[in-house]
């Protein structure tokens, strides 16, 4: 039966994924289109001055800025459904090329931060509704409550003064040392506080959450009928009242895969990450049409793909929620 729904609820996103994914890639266009920034001054640089009227009329011809943008659109389409997703002219270089070079970054970014930001949750959420009202409780609370409105970028501009100006601990950017020197060593320095940063802008909503849940919970007569078999609190908290409270907690991180998916973005520039971000606001202002359009599905599809996979967590936790 669940494995039934699961393939059902797959299938009733992919058919509401296409139509959107059009719908998206036509809006980056047609914004695109109506931005003041013309892509061939971005292509030249500042040889455009001194380039022959003739030669930038070639340029244009050659990349298709000449044509319409509804012909580019077509045209980009075809080449995407073909597995052609075409030339970013800010780097010179295949679409594909560039984001396969870039994407491995991002992802280890984004699936550190978003690990790290469930597992300090579910450790905070459950030890402040274990012990509500003690001065933990008080404390997680309050400090939750005072990230909410705090921007990412700005977590992550006080991170770089905090652990890498004034304690000299991490690494302020980058993926390597000031040498050149990789490896898996200094990759994970250079990781650490980009991902808590990403992790620490998450986790407000994802402890409160996962807290008001188990607090519910742990109020519900299964639970009481527990306590009064005389099992332990540990064993009444984690066995009964925490599987409950993992339904809208796993709910919650789906929600907040938009924000994570900006967070990502944002973190990236602040930490000179070498992931998609750098080339996405470089698309932007160079009105890379291949490469703008593309990284936006790819954030679509992310997006898109999260929700997916929480609601099928949500499936496979509770069979409840089946549709029969």
């Amino acid at each position: 039966m669940r494995l039934r729904a699961l393939r059902r609820m797959a299938l009733v996103r992919l058919a509401v994924a296409v139509p959107l994914l059009l719908a998206v890639s036509a809006v980056v266009f047609l914004l695109g289109a109506a931005s003041p920034f013309d892509p061939i001054y971005q292509y030249y640089g500042t040889r455009i001055f001194t380039a022959a009227e003739a030669d930038v009329a070639r340029t244009r011809e050659a990349l298709g800025l000449d044509e319409p943008v509804w012909r580019q659109y077509l045209d980009w389409l075809h080449g995407a459904i073909t597995g052609d997703w075409g030339i970013s002219r800010t780097f010179g270089q295949p679409v594909a090329e560039v984001v396969a070079q870039r994407l491995p970054w991002t992802l280890l970014l984004a699936g550190a931060g978003l690990a790290l930001a469930v597992l300090i949750a579910l450790a905070l959420g459950i030890i402040t509704a274990w012990r509500p009202g003690g001065w933990v409780d008080r404390a997680v609370v309050a400090v939750a409550h005072s990230l909410e409105g705090l921007p990412t970028f700005l977590l992550g501009l006080g991170a770089i003064a905090a652990f890498a100006v004034a304690l000299p601990l991490l690494p302020a950017g980058g993926v390597s040392d000031g040498t050149g020197q990789g490896g898996v060593a200094a990759t994970l320095r250079h990781l650490a506080l980009p991902a808590l940063v990403l992790a620490v802008a998450q986790l407000p909503w994802l402890i409160l959450t996962l807290r008001q849940q188990l607090l519910v919970s742990l109020a519900d007569d299964h639970v009481t009928a527990a306590r009064a078999r005389g099992l332990p609190e540990r064993t009444v908290v984690l066995r009964h009242g925490l599987p409950v409270a993992l339904l809208p907690f796993v709910t919650t991180v789906g929600t907040r895969l938009p924000e994570l998916v900006t967070g990502v973005v944002l973190v990236e520039e602040v930490f000179s990450w070498p992931g998609v971000a750098e080339a996405m606001v470089k698309a932007g202002l160079s009105v890379d049409y291949p490469l703008l359009v593309a990284l936006t599905l790819l954030a679509t599809a992310a997006v898109l793909a999260g929700n997916l996979l929480a609601d099928m967590a949500v499936v496979l936790l509770d069979p409840r929620t089946v549709r029969r």
